[in-house]
């Protein structure tokens, strides 16, 4: 599996993870209601879920990650 597949599939994940809690969240513990429930989740759930980039370098193909809770970008 390449790392352009792996970076795809870790912010799909990390992102549906977080999508579905938030809906939860909102859903029981605000009062909004019909399509607001979503769009916020989806709102919340793009800014909080971490970001992977897989980048060619001359070392290879590497994968990294920006979060919004970690200083600065890793590589995994």
């Amino acid at each position: 599996m390449s790392k352009k597949v792996k970076a795809f599939l870790y912010n799909f994940i990390c992102f549906a993870v977080l999508f579905i809690v938030f809906r939860y969240l909102i859903q029981h513990y605000t009062n909004l209601t019909g399509y607001f429930i979503p769009i916020t989740a989806f709102v919340v759930g793009t800014l909080l879920a971490p970001k992977f980039q897989a980048v060619f370098t001359a070392d290879g193909e590497k994968l990294y990650m920006k979060w919004l809770f970690i200083k600065g970008v890793k590589e995994i």
